[in-house]
Formats: structure tokens, C-alpha cells, sequence
């Protein structure tokens, strides 16, 4: 099974947007949404001067949006991964893991963490690591694929997971770029796991489907991220990823107005979805 197929010898410049407005977040906003003690440091010295400039640009509503989706999504995983762990879960796996730091923050004992993601990407990311002085634990275990040639299940079983038993997977920021091919294949993999599995994920709706804001804050989003040379193609209803997610027995999905709800209440600042078109969604075997 191929799960994504990519062009690149060098690491991801959409991931590193994302660990950007991971870090202004823990600088720029209060209260946090999402604590991320180590989004700043990963960064170090190398992108600190692109970290510097985020406050002195105009905060447009895209841009507040975004930073806010961001932020939601890792709070979102995060919340139900200690559900999970509550439940006896003892591997996560962080598909396309980019510059995420939960592997190397984790707080549970007994709780394995896979990276995966391209060499590139993971080889970068690990030198920003040992830059910035901020250990690998030991519960933590990298599994470099090159989805045009490698298969997702064997680098994970070369990396020791275990097969029969349960798994929670991070899948964020990914589905967007996969082909339609990539993403069933890798839900398939995923919702073949024992009961007991979970994800959770995020995507987009198609444009025609949302109004004019979020129509908007869609084209934005994707000139930007076709300029990067990581083009988004794939976006679902949620009636349509309903359809999809036929081989789980829960499911949460979450549209703006909900993710306002949970996450952004109260606050005198402008942080909020604002018109951010993506979703969160949460599923069960």
C-alpha cells in the first residue's frame, strides 16, 4: 500500500508553516488553546527571524482563522488521544508527523509513539531536534517512508509495531494531498486495526459546497500552498465522509460552529475559526 505519493528531496514547506503558527501561538495568543512548551524551541535560531515577523503582519481574518484551525486540531488530537489512553491504548501513531512535538513531550508511561512521514521531512525535523538540545525519548520511534516505493505497513512493523493490538493514529494535515487511492488505502489500514483503534483527522469541503467566507479562506489557503509545491485535491461533504468512514462504529465530525464552541469562547481577542473551511473528525473501531 502506497500511501502518499510526493515529489520531493526536501523537506515539507507546508509543515514548517504549520510549527510557525504553532510557535506565534504560544507567543502571541492568550489564553492558549493549545500548550505546546516545546513549538518554540524546535524552532531555534534557524526560523526565528520568520517567527519574529508573524506579529508585525497584518492579522487578517484568513490568517487569525487559520492559526486558529491549527491550534484547534492539535488540542482536538491530543484530547482524544488521552481518551484513548484512558482506555488502555499503548501506540500512537502520527501519520505525516511533520514538526509535531508530542513524541517528544509524552506524558503517558507505556505509551509507544511512531512518527511517519518522508525521509526528507524526518531527517530535517531531526536535526532541528538535536539543535535545539531537545531529546528523543525512548518511547519515541521515527519511521521514515518514501511513499512512492515503500509500503506504510512494513516500515511500521520494521519499527516494531504491534499488529494485534490497538492503535490510536494522529492523521493531521494530510488528507487534503492525498489522492483518493492514498487516502481509502490508508483509512482501510487504519480501520483493520483491532477494536479498540481510533483516529483522528482533518479535511476540507469541496468549494461549490461552502459559502462565500469560507469560499474565500479556501482559495487562499490553496494558492498559498500550490506556490509551496504541495497542491490540496482532495476535499469531501461531510455526507461524503460519512460514506467513507463506513468501517467505524463512532464518529464525531466537527464543522466551524461547533469548533468555535468548544475551543474559542469568551475570548476578548479575534482568535477563532473565522470562516476556516476544515473540519475535525474523530472515529472508533
Amino acid at each position: 500500500m502506497l500511501w502518499r505519493s510526493v515529489n520531493e528531496a526536501t523537506p515539507s514547506r507546508t509543515a514548517l508553516r504549520v510549527a510557525l503558527r504553532r510557535a506565534a501561538h504560544q507567543l502571541y495568543d492568550a489564553p492558549l488553546v493549545f500548550k505546546d512548551p516545546l513549538a518554540v524551541p524546535i524552532l531555534g535560531d534557524k526560523y526565528a527571524d520568520e517567527l519574529r515577523r508573524i506579529p508585525m503582519q497584518p492579522e487578517r481574518g484568513f490568517a487569525v482563522g487559520l492559526r486558529s484551525f491549527l491550534v484547534a486540531r492539535s488540542r482536538y488530537a491530543e484530547e482524544n488521544l488521552a481518551r484513548a489512553v484512558d482506555m488502555g491504548m499503548r501506540q500512537y501513531v502520527l501519520l505525516g508527523a511533520g514538526l509535531d512535538t508530542f513524541g517528544c513531550r509524552n506524558p503517558y508511561a507505556g505509551l509507544r509513539v511512531f512518527e511517519v512521514d518522508h525521509p526528507a521531512t524526518q531527517a530535517w525535523k531531526r536535526d532541528l531536534l538535536g539543535r535545539s538540545g531537545i531529546p528523543v525519548p525512548e518511547s519515541l520511534t521515527f519511521a521514515p517512508v518514501d511513499f512512492e516505493n515503500q509500503m506504510l505497513s512494513a516500515r511500521l512493523a520494521a519499527a516494531g509495531f504491534d499488529f494485534d493490538a490497538p492503535a490510536f493514529f494522529g492523521w493531521l494535515g494530510v488528507v487534503p494531498y492525498l489522492t483518493l487511492e492514498a487516502f481509502r488505502a490508508t483509512l482501510a489500514f487504519i480501520a483493520g486495526r483491532p477494536a479498540g483503534s481510533g483516529v483522528t483527522l482533518d479535511y476540507g469541503q469541496p468549494r461549490e459546497a461552502l459559502p462565500l467566507l469560507e469560499r474565500m479562506a479556501h482559495d487562499a489557503l490553496a494558492k498559498r500552498v500550490q506556490l509551496a509545491g504541495e497542491p490540496v485535491r482532495l476535499f469531501f461533504t461531510p455526507a461524503q465522509m460519512a460514506v467513507e468512514m463506513a468501517g467505524f462504529q463512532k464518529i464525531e465530525d466537527l464543522g466551524g460552529a461547533e469548533i468555535d464552541a468548544r475551543y474559542f469562547q469568551g475570548r476578548s481577542d479575534r482568535l477563532g475559526l473565522k470562516g476556516a473551511a476544515g473540519r475535525l473528525l474523530c472515529a472508533w473501531r
